[in-house]
């Protein structure tokens, strides 16, 4: 199942794709209403979700306002360096354990919503990314038990100020700064692709141009990997993200450096998921 968080008027509603490419949905003003998504993944009653959003109206995407697929998250938990063509292109060496840092929800941009360049920095970069989100409780799980967990996938794009990143050992505020996590624009459930969201082709375009292009497979620590590893350390609750990795061509890796600036467009792409796509504007624009 595909679902879309959406907006009317400012009422937060939540549509689903019917099977036939469209979507019908619900404002949570429906008393009908089966709750957000964040409420649903929790609940893991998709089919009964999916039964009262096709009584709904006629959404469509294309016109829609989004909203993030999820914005209530107890964990963002993101995975660098998770391509070896990607740790390469950084100079650095390839993870033996995943290389985690934290998003918070604030920083949330929905699809066709501005990524916003502070003020502070020329160095935003993009990263297209895939997103696991956990449908099912657990710690120390082990990896054959691993995609049990798994409710199912969305797209990311990990907006990066490159200078305040890499100013300390410590990414956490150089992967923060508001307005620069693009996440949507759909959530597509794992039965709908392949196990671990594996073989998908994962790309990312600036202004039209192809800057990444890779396939999900090429991940160091695939998705039953990350939820096993991750789990070690931390109970991942439903409705926990976790943001994989990107892809080689980053702009801070390319001479000279391409970054994006207001007015370009970013769009990240993956097969079976779909196309998250954003427009850059200043900070205070």
């Amino acid at each position: 199942m595909r679902f879309l968080s959406y907006e009317v008027d400012g009422t937060g509603g939540l549509a689903v794709d019917t099977g036939t490419g469209e979507f019908r949905g619900l404002l949570a003003s429906s008393e009908a209403f089966p709750g957000t998504l964040d409420d649903i993944v929790r609940s893991g009653d998709f089919a009964g979700a999916a039964r009262r959003l096709q009584a709904g109206s006629s959404v469509d995407p294309a016109s829609a306002i989004h909203r993030p697929p999820l914005t209530r998250a107890s964990k963002i938990l993101c995975v660098g360096l998770n391509y070896s063509d990607h740790a390469a292109e950084s100079a650095m060496k390839a993870p033996d354990f995943p290389t985690v840092f934290a998003r918070f929800n604030s920083g949330l941009v929905a699809h066709g919503a501005p990524l916003v360049k502070p003020n502070a920095s020329d160095a935003f970069d993009y990263e297209g990314e895939m997103v696991a989100v956990i449908g099912k409780r657990g710690r120390e799980i082990a990896e054959a038990d691993a995609l049990d967990h798994i409710a199912g996938y969305s797209i990311f794009n990990d907006g990066s100020i490159r200078d305040f990143q890499l100013r300390t050992p410590q990414w956490t505020v150089g992967k923060n700064f508001d307005g620069t996590g693009g996440f949507g624009p759909v959530f597509v459930t794992a039965d709908e692709l392949p196990d671990g969201a594996a073989g998908l082709h994962i790309e990312t375009r600036l202004n039209g141009q192809v800057m990444q292009s890779a396939s999900t497979s090429d991940l160091i620590f695939d998705v039953r990997k990350l939820v096993s590893l991750l789990s070690i350390a931390m109970t991942l609750e439903a409705g926990d993200v976790i943001v994989t990795g990107t892809p080689s061509g980053v702009g801070a890796a390319r001479k000279p450096p391409v970054f994006m600036k207001p007015g370009d467009i970013c769009e990240v792409e993956i097969e079976r998921i779909g196309t998250l796509r954003n427009r850059i504007v200043s900070q205070g624009g």
